[in-house]
């Protein structure tokens, strides 16, 4: 492997024994650790309030029923996508994109207190060939008839861990889609689409969100196929300006990356847990690739070239490392279009629910100033 500055891996499994692994973990192991807590003493409460109630039924997002025959909860991409058969038409934004379809099959996996739910599919990447679980949550208003002809900015929300067979926020538990809604009716968020993809396509190793040579196109999954399965079941912009990333940990790392290497598509990224270079063991061997993929060689190259302005913010709890790695590239990188912001969370440990209250501290407010949000039908 080639030297790199201390990773986080390093680091974290210095000072959290037992594995070299434990940064990658962490968030995916606390996800796990209050799911069983929901299961076990929390589970009479969460059945009482109907948490579960209706899991498995075919969910229908927005106003269009899915294609007939693709009731399987499997999504099939198409390199030519065929349109819905009764589309609505968008009024005034030309950058409103409608669903271009083919609908997916959606299978309901948790139910919020509003009544909004989460749902998962199953994605055949015709770009990447990978096919993984993709879990999605849509917020009230995108159900609401006055926003029927207007698109929803998408947060595509990237666990840490292992990032399968699951993806932790699709876990109610963690409080990210309540987190929107209350921003929402506070004024301080968007309304914004999540999209929950698996990260990586197994347990054995971690992928960097990249396509490493002889490994499955995990890049090309993120950055393609599970973007045009949004736009094929949802109402999205067609410009960056309504797309963005948010993650955890690796995840964080991964949606950073993204954001850095495809400035065209995304604009944004909330990245918690301070790893910002690659460190997959599956690089040796492809030093050139792996540079492609380092986010300090993609925000120098956007600097060089004065590429369309990205914004990053960082997020760290006060009570991991990290901060160090942020500031670091903060210094080095964030300059010209490459706009950086850190926001330290207070007594913040490395897991979800204290990413989840750092974004609505104000990396929800943050983000929500920098993307495009739906507009309501005149009148």
């Amino acid at each position: 492997m080639p030297q790199y500055p201390q990773s986080p891996r390093s680091l974290d499994a210095a000072a959290e024994a037992p594995g070299p692994e434990r940064s990658r973990r962490a968030v995916w192991i606390s996800a796990g650790l209050a799911f069983a807590l929901v299961l076990g003493g929390g589970g009479f409460a969460a059945w009482k309030f109907e948490w579960f109630s209706g899991n498995g039924r075919a969910v229908t997002f927005g106003r269009t029923a899915p294609s007939a025959g693709n009731g399987d909860g499997k999504a099939r991409q198409s390199p030519q996508p065929q349109a819905p058969s009764a589309p609505a038409v968008p009024t005034g934004d030309p950058d409103v994109l409608m669903e271009t379809g083919p609908r997916s099959g959606f299978k309901q996996t948790a139910k919020l207190d509003d009544g909004t739910v989460i749902a998962k599919t199953r994605l055949a990447g015709a770009k990447s060939g990978f096919e993984g679980d993709v879990w999605v949550w849509t917020p009230k208003e995108y159900s609401d008839p006055k926003y029927a002809k207007s698109a929803f900015p998408v947060l595509i929300s990237l666990p840490g861990g292992n990032g399968f067979p699951t993806n932790y926020w699709s876990d109610r538990s963690l409080g990210l889609q309540k987190a929107i809604e209350e921003g929402v009716a506070a004024g301080t968020s968007l309304p914004f689409i999540l999209i929950m993809p698996v990260l990586n396509p197994d347990n054995k190793y971690y992928y960097d969100g990249s396509d490493i040579p002889g490994q499955p196109k995990m890049g090309t999954w993120l950055a393609e196929d599970v973007p045009d399965f949004t736009r094929a079941n949802f109402r999205t912009y067609k410009s960056r300006d309504g797309w963005a990333f948010m993650g955890s940990s690796s995840g964080g790392f991964v949606g950073m990356k993204q954001v850095l290497q495809h400035p065209d598509r995304f604009k944004a990224v909330i990245a918690s847990g301070g790893e910002i270079v690659p460190d997959s063991p599956l690089w040796k061997g492809h030093q050139a690739e792996m540079d492609e993929n380092n986010p300090e060689k993609l925000a120098k190259k956007l600097i060089d070239s004065n590429g369309p302005d990205v914004y990053i913010n960082f997020q760290v709890g006060t009570k991991e490392t990290g901060k160090d790695r942020m500031l670091r590239f903060q210094r080095e990188f964030g300059t010209g279009p490459v706009k950086t912001t850190i926001h330290d969370i207070q007594n913040g440990e490395h897991n979800g629910w204290h990413y989840v209250r750092g974004m609505k501290e104000s990396s929800l407010e943050w983000i929500s100033k920098v993307l495009k949000g739906p507009e309501p039908a005149a009148g």
